[in-house]
C-alpha cells in the first residue's frame, strides 16, 4: 500500500512530484512512484446539490416551496471533471494514507473535505501546508507533515461557508425571482458589494457642487520664494476672494511662526493579496480577477512568489533567513543595482514592520521566491516587478525630510504655506525610475485631491523669522467641490476588505480584516459575479451600477431585509467563520442563525407587490457602442438613457432614499402631501411635507436633505414673511423636522 497525495491542481501535482520523486511514472492523471502516488483535483470535483436532488417538486421554481432548508446537505460530482474523481477513488484503493496537498487555505482544505466525505475516504489523513513551490519548500513540507486532525476547526469553517452561501443565495434567489417573474440573484457576499456601489452612486446623483475660491500669495525674502494659501472661513464670493488678493499684493508681509520638524516615512507595507490587487488596478488597470489569475502563474508555474491568496502583510521569523537568501538571489538580475545598495541588517527578527508574527495566520505576506524569474509573460512581468520592488523596500531605510511650515502674514490676513524638504531618498529610491507610478499613502492622495499646500521641494529650504517679506503677487483660483467618487475595483476592494466602512487609519482598517466581505480569494470572483449577471458594468476603470442592479437593491430593501444588503453584518459573518476555523465559535449554532436568516427571507418578500417589468432592463450602452457608427452621439444618448432609465424606477417603485431614522430600515416614499417612510405602520414618525418656506420641494431636494442633511442655496421664504438666501436642513432625522441656514449677508 502506497501514500496517496491529492493535489489541487495538476501543476501543483507535478511540481510535488518533480520535488520528491522525480524518478516517479507518469500516468497522465496520476504520478506514481515506489512509496507515493501523486494525483489531483482540477478545482472543485464536488459540490453541493441543486435542491431537486431533495425533492422533484424543486425543479419548478415556485414561492410556495421555500424556504428550502436540507436536514443533510447532499453531495454530487461535477460532471465535466467526473473522471479525475473516479480516478482519485481507484487510486484510493490501492493507498494506506491520504496527504492532503491542496492549497494551504480554508478553500483548499473544502475541496479535499468534499472529495473526502463523497468517496467515503477513511484513511488517516496529513496535510501538507506551504507557502511556496520551491522544491526544497515542498520536500521542508513532506519532512514537517501535519495531522490532518489538526485543521478540522478549518474544514468545518469551509463548510459552514459553502452551505451558509447555499441557503442564502438558493432561497434568496428563488423567492425574488418567484415573486418579480424576474431573474434574480442574490447571495450572502455579493449582494452588499452591490449595496456598496448602489449607495456611493446614490451619494454621486444626489450631490450639488459648489463653486468656492481660493487665494495663493507669492512670497519673496532675500533670494527665497514661497507660495501660502489664505487661511480663513471657505470663500464662495468671487468679489471676496478678488478684494483679498487685491488687498495684498505687493504689500510688505511679516513671519507670524515658522517650525521645521524632521520626519521619517518608511517602506510601505508588504503585499497580501487584497493590496496587491488595489495597486495592479490603479498602475495597471488590471481587474481583480487578472491580477489573482496572474499571481497565481506566478506562484504555480512559475514559482518565483510565494502563495499569494494571504491575508497578511507580516512575515514571522522562520521567513526572515529564506528573504535574504531572495535577495542574493536576485543579484545578477535587472534589480542588480538595486540589491547592491540593500542593507541587509534592517531585515531582521526584531524588526515589527516587517517581522509580526502575531499578525500571520495562514500564510505570510506575498515573497518572491529565491527562483529566477524567465519567461514571464508581460503582464505576469509587471506584477513580478510590483513584488520584488515591495521586497526590496524593506532593505532600505526611511526616506527623511524636514518639514517647514510657515504663517505669513500680510495687512491682517494669514497664508499658510508647509514645505517638505527631501533629506534622504532612502527606500524611495526603488521607485526613483518611476517616480509618476510610484505608490502613494492615503494621506498623500488626500492632500492632491483637496488643497495642493504641501510642496515638496529637493533643495535646501530655510526662511529668516526675523528678516523682511514681500507678498509680490496675490492669485484668485476657482475651484468646486466634488462629488464622491465611483468605485474602481482597486477601491471597491479596499471597501470590501474593510466591510464598507471607509477607514483611513491604516491600524483600525488592519484590525477590520477578519471581518471583510468575503475573503481575499474569493472577492474578485464576487466582482466578476456582479458583471456576469449584469448587476455592473465598467466604464474603464470606473464601476457604475445597471438599471437591473439599481432595482434588486431597492426591492431587498424595499422588502425590510437590509440585513442582507449590509456590509457590516456580512463581515460579522466572516468573523464567525474565522472564529469557527479557530475553535472559539460553534459551526452549529452559525448554520442555526443562517437557517432562521433564509425563512426570514422568504416571509418578507412574500408581501411584496410584483415589480414593473421595466425596471429590469438594462440600458444597452455596450451593444450601442459596439454597433453604432457615431459613438459620441451614442454615448451621449446612452448617458440620457441612463439617467431617465434611473428616475423611471425610483418614480415606478416610488421609493426616493432610505429612511435616516436610526435603527428603521425603512424607505422614503413620496405621498400626497409629503414624503414618508414605508414603516409607519411599525411606528417611524419621520415625514418631509412638500411645502416649505416658500418652496415646493422636488424629489431631488428631498433626496439631498436625506442623504447630505441639507439642499443647495435655495430663495427662501421665512415664517416671519421675510425673504432670505439659503439652505434647508434637516434638523431632525427622528422627525423629519426642518430649518434654514441663511446664507452669510454680504
Amino acid at each position: 500500500m502506497k501514500t496517496l497525495i491529492i493535489a489541487e491542481k495538476p501543476d501543483m501535482g507535478r511540481n510535488i512530484a518533480a520535488a520528491i520523486d522525480p524518478k516517479a511514472k507518469n500516468h497522465r492523471t496520476y504520478i506514481e512512484g515506489e512509496q507515493y502516488i501523486i494525483t489531483w483535483a482540477i478545482g472543485h470535483l464536488v459540490g453541493l446539490a441543486e435542491p431537486e436532488a431533495y425533492d422533484d417538486k424543486y425543479k419548478k421554481w415556485n414561492i410556495n416551496d421555500l424556504p428550502i432548508i436540507p436536514a443533510q446537505f447532499k453531495l454530487v460530482p461535477n460532471k465535466k471533471t467526473k473522471d479525475q474523481l473516479k480516478v482519485i477513488a481507484e487510486l484510493a484503493k490501492r493507498s494506506h494514507l491520504l496527504v492532503n496537498s491542496c492549497d494551504a487555505g480554508r478553500e483548499g482544505q473544502h475541496i479535499f473535505s468534499l472529495i473526502q466525505r463523497h468517496l467515503k475516504l477513511r484513511q488517516p489523513v496529513k496535510r501538507l501546508w506551504i507557502s511556496d513551490l520551491t522544491p526544497e519548500t515542498i520536500r521542508k513540507g513532506f519532512a514537517e507533515l501535519k495531522d490532518g486532525a489538526e485543521y478540522e476547526n478549518l474544514t468545518k469553517a469551509a463548510r459552514s461557508r459553502s452551505e451558509a452561501d447555499w441557503l442564502i443565495g438558493m432561497n434568496g434567489s428563488r423567492v425574488f425571482t418567484t415573486k418579480h417573474n424576474e431573474l434574480i440573484s442574490v447571495g450572502r457576499v455579493q449582494t452588499p458589494v452591490l449595496a456598496l456601489i448602489y449607495d456611493r452612486q446614490k451619494q454621486i446623483e444626489a450631490f450639488s457642487s459648489l463653486k468656492f475660491y481660493e487665494v495663493e500669495a507669492h512670497f519673496s525674502q532675500n533670494e527665497m520664494t514661497y507660495k501660502g494659501m489664505w487661511q480663513g472661513d471657505r470663500l464662495t464670493d468671487s468679489g471676496k476672494a478678488e478684494a483679498l488678493a487685491a488687498k495684498v499684493k505687493g504689500k510688505p508681509a511679516r513671519i507670524d511662526s515658522y517650525e521645521v520638524k524632521e520626519t521619517k516615512e518608511y517602506p510601505f507595507k508588504l503585499y497580501d493579496l487584497t493590496l496587491l490587487q488595489r495597486e495592479a488596478n490603479g498602475k495597471y488597470g488590471f481587474s481583480a480577477k487578472k491580477t489573482l489569475d496572474t499571481a497565481q502563474a506566478l506562484y504555480e508555474k512559475h514559482k518565483v512568489i510565494s502563495y499569494p491568496r494571504t491575508n497578511s502583510n507580516y512575515v514571522t521569523e522562520q521567513n526572515i533567513p529564506e528573504m535574504h537568501k531572495t535577495l542574493s538571489a536576485l543579484q545578477g538580475t535587472a534589480y542588480d543595482e538595486l540589491v547592491r545598495g540593500a542593507n541587509r541588517n534592517l531585515v531582521h527578527k526584531g524588526n515589527k514592520f516587517i517581522c509580526n508574527p502575531a499578525r500571520v495566520e495562514d500564510h505570510h505576506a506575498i515573497l518572491p521566491t529565491y527562483r529566477k524569474a524567465t519567461g514571464l509573460s508581460v503582464d505576469e512581468q509587471k506584477l513580478y516587478d510590483l513584488i520584488v520592488r515591495r521586497f526590496l523596500a524593506q532593505f532600505y531605510p526611511a526616506a527623511e525630510y524636514k518639514v517647514h511650515t510657515v504663517l505669513t502674514e500680510v495687512e491682517g490676513e494669514r497664508f499658510k504655506t508647509t514645505v517638505k524638504e527631501l533629506l534622504s531618498l532612502g527606500w524611495k529610491v526603488i521607485y526613483a525610475d518611476q517616480k509618476k507610478d510610484s505608490p502613494k499613502t492615503s494621506k498623500a492622495k488626500e492632500k492632491d485631491e483637496d488643497e495642493d499646500e504641501e510642496m515638496e521641494v529637493n533643495e535646501p529650504f530655510s526662511i529668516q523669522r526675523d528678516a523682511e517679506v514681500n507678498c509680490t503677487d496675490a492669485l484668485v483660483k476657482e475651484k468646486e467641490t466634488q462629488p464622491p467618487k465611483h468605485y474602481t475595483e482597486g477601491t471597491l476592494l479596499k471597501a470590501m476588505e474593510s466591510a464598507g466602512k471607509q477607514i483611513e487609519d491604516e491600524e483600525l482598517r488592519e484590525a477590520m480584516k477578519d471581518s471583510g466581505l468575503g475573503t481575499p480569494a474569493t472577492r474578485a470572483a464576487t466582482i466578476e459575479r456582479l458583471k456576469k449577471v449584469g448587476y455592473l458594468q465598467m466604464k474603464g476603470k470606473r464601476i457604475e451600477i445597471t438599471q437591473k442592479g439599481r432595482t434588486v437593491i431597492q426591492l431587498i430593501r424595499g422588502a425590510g431585509i437590509d440585513l442582507l444588503t449590509s456590509p457590516e453584518m456580512t463581515g460579522h459573518w466572516e468573523r464567525r467563520l474565522t472564529e469557527i476555523s479557530r475553535g472559539s465559535a460553534s459551526d452549529e449554532q452559525f448554520m442555526v442563525n443562517v437557517k432562521k436568516f433564509a425563512t426570514m427571507i422568504v416571509d418578507k418578500v412574500r408581501l411584496q407587490s410584483r415589480a414593473d417589468k421595466n425596471l429590469f432592463v438594462n440600458e444597452a450602452s455596450n451593444k450601442t457602442s459596439r454597433t453604432s457608427s457615431k459613438p459620441a452621439t451614442a454615448s451621449r444618448s446612452t448617458r440620457a438613457k441612463s439617467s431617465q432609465s434611473a428616475e423611471d424606477a425610483n418614480a415606478a417603485l416610488g421609493i426616493i432614499t432610505n429612511c435616516p431614522r436610526p435603527g428603521c430600515g425603512g424607505a422614503i416614499f413620496m405621498g400626497r402631501k409629503g414624503y414618508g417612510c414605508s414603516h409607519y405602520k411599525e411606528g417611524c414618525k419621520f415625514v418631509i411635507w412638500k411645502e416649505n418656506y416658500g418652496r415646493k420641494l422636488t424629489d431631488t431636494q428631498v433626496k439631498a436633505l436625506i442623504e447630505k442633511g441639507k439642499t443647495a442655496k435655495l430663495k427662501l421664504v421665512l415664517p416671519n414673511g421675510s425673504a432670505t438666501e439659503g439652505r434647508i436642513v434637516l434638523n431632525n432625522t427622528e422627525t423629519g423636522e426642518l430649518t434654514v441656514e441663511a446664507s452669510t449677508a454680504t
